[in-house]
């Protein structure tokens, strides 16, 4: 019996010799080799390899004998987490083009809206206004709440993450529509209740936008009274300031005493001192900040790398003339004692608000680059001193003219603030980037307007320019303030570093190419220098180009309540709760 087992074995291990040897299984499904990791968190990076499964960061190490589906060479590369755009308004573009060309080729992987307005909560009026107000990028709007728009999106299939605030002006809309006046008790707890249900869908916080009507009718008893709602979930609170220029400083302070009073996290949109004779108020404006921090007050920014804002014509005229939304404002513009009343106000020191067109300095610095009327698109990228020559007026009565013309607010770039503000700003260690625009390709119906190169180059410009040319901060500074600065300020869970258990958003970029190119006369121009970005452990970008994949996800806030149905439906059926 010994001797037939030897003799079986023999035969056994004879066989096996001759067969082919077992395939290799993969341990991954993506293995990133050999790259140079910023983990995110502002430490010195490291030569490391990335192991993802699934949608998530398995192991960050030497994985030299591992294997994997999907494998990349990062070689010579920066490998980091998805960069946060904490200000995108590409809604509309990521609704016609979920691919997000002009972020993705940056290496943004959330795209997060929200400024004074969002896609939800909305009523039937508000709807239709939304619709009627659309510009070239048209496209249903057939939801009703904030989480509702947000899984719309998703629907449809985006590259990217998206996230939201919701809007402090699209609440008051919804309970005053477009009013100048405080809200009643009972109106203010309505609004409150839908920043409630926003917040339990998943918002952020809530967004402001306070120069703008009708964000600009609100006071800061209001305000505080959202924020506070906000924040019993766990929400922040951010804010296009009420001024960025004459009154910047008393407005950084409201900021702060809203964040301070409503126990909140507050952060400044696109932080800027606005006007030749504002520039010296920025290095004031940081003590404000440094000092609200040192007090305890949980306080940043967030910035784009420009000179030239971009927003609207009504950003030149008096709030008041605007109250009632997009056709009384037209209206009255049309009534000659009204227009006269503007044109004043125009030209002079505005006291109580914003006019963007006097901080510009002179019409020359104030470019046009989206219209509406069909008649009126050969003037995009003309300044509105060219036009009110054109047309033998004024620049103060081609803008109003324009306006009623257009039957819009017309897209516009101010020419604003100091090259030496905007690196000061970019070495501020709680500053994070946004780039206040949508996410577009040179095709289609983008091509229908000049949007801010920033559009295009927001994020390639910080690391290129002001990170590798000009030294304002540090290679891995700036990945943790693109990356885990603003995932922990909105509170994201396992978003913004490179660790296991993160989600797998990452991307591959070159330091020493990475560069903008869009300009304001070409801003349809893609930035370079980023390789490859995952979305979720999904290839979005793969050398340089989209894939076409869509696994970008609706990243909820912290008071989301839906989480519970998830964790439910994963449980065995005798471990659910009845």
């Amino acid at each position: 019996m010994q001797k037939l087992r030897v003799l079986l074995i023999g035969a056994w291990l004879a066989l096996t010799a001759c067969q082919a040897p077992p395939q290799k299984t993969s341990e991954f499904d993506l293995l990133i080799r050999h790259g140079t990791v910023y983990d995110g968190s502002g430490a010195a990076p490291r030569q490391a390899d990335v192991g993802v499964r699934g949608a998530r960061i398995a192991v960050v190490g030497d994985l030299a004998g591992a294997h994997a589906a999907r494998e990349v060479d990062a070689g010579g590369l920066a490998v980091a987490p998805g960069f946060v755009n904490m200000l995108s308004w590409a809604p509309d573009s990521l609704y016609l083009d979920g691919r997000s060309l002009s972020d993705l080729k940056q290496g943004v992987t959330l795209e997060v809206f929200g400024e004074g307005s969002s896609l939800g909560p909305l009523t039937e009026e508000t709807r239709r206004a939304a619709l009627a107000e659309q510009g070239d990028l048209k496209h249903p709007i057939d939801w009703t709440t904030l989480g509702e728009g947000l899984d719309a999106l998703a629907r449809r299939g985006i590259a990217t993450n998206v996230a939201s605030f919701v809007g402090a002006a699209t609440v008051r809309e919804h309970e005053l529509g477009f009013a100048n006046r405080a809200p009643t008790a009972d109106e203010l707890k309505r609004m409150q209740d839908l920043v409630r249900e926003a917040m339990r869908e998943g918002a952020l916080g809530v967004g402001s936008a306070l120069i703008y009507a009708p964000g600009t009718y609100a006071r800061t008893d209001e305000l505080i009274a959202l924020a506070q709602a906000a924040g019993e979930y766990g929400g922040a609170y951010i804010s296009h300031l009420r001024s960025e220029g004459d009154r910047l400083l008393e407005a950084l302070d409201e900021l702060i005493d809203i964040a301070r009073t409503a126990h909140v996290h507050g952060e400044v949109y696109h932080f800027k001192a606005a006007g030749r004779d504002n520039w010296p108020k920025m290095r004031e404006a940081i003590a404000r900040i440094e000092a609200a921090r040192a007090a305890g007050v949980d306080v940043s920014a967030n910035m784009y790398t420009y000179t030239a804002g971009a927003t609207g014509l009504d950003a030149a005229m008096p709030p008041w003339v605007q109250e009632g939304g997009l056709d009384a404002w037209v209206a009255r513009l049309a009534d000659p004692a009204i227009r006269a009343r503007v044109l004043v106000e125009m030209r002079a020191p505005a006291k109580d608000w914003e006019n963007l067109l006097r901080a510009a300095g002179s019409a020359d610095n104030v470019l046009l680059v989206a219209f509406a009327n069909e008649k009126l698109k050969p003037y995009t990228g003309k300044t509105l001193a060219e036009v009110a020559r054109l047309r033998g007026t004024t620049p103060e009565e081609a803008a109003m003219d324009l306006v009623v013309e257009d039957h819009s607010r017309v897209g516009t770039v101010y020419f604003l603030m100091s090259e030496d503000n905007v690196r000061l700003g970019l070495a501020q260690p709680w500053v994070a980037l946004g780039s206040d625009e949508g996410s577009y390709e040179p095709a289609g119906p983008f091509l229908k307007f000049q949007p801010h190169p920033r559009a295009y180059g927001n994020f390639a410009r910080f690391l290129g320019r002001y990170v590798r040319d000009e030294h304002v901060t540090t290679l891995a500074e700036a990945v943790r303030r693109l990356t885990a600065l603003p995932a922990r300020n909105l509170k994201l869970r396992d978003r913004g570093e490179l660790r296991p258990g993160a989600f797998a958003d990452i991307v591959i970029f070159d330091p020493a190419t990475i560069a903008d190119h869009a300009t304001y006369a070409n801003p349809h121009q893609f930035a370079t220098g980023v390789r490859e970005v995952f979305v979720n452990g999904v290839e979005v970008l793969r050398e340089g180009e989209p894939t076409g994949a869509m696994p970008g996800q609706v990243v909820r806030g912290p008071g989301w309540t839906g989480w519970r149905a998830v964790a439910a439906a994963a449980l065995p059926e005798q471990r659910r709760a009845p």
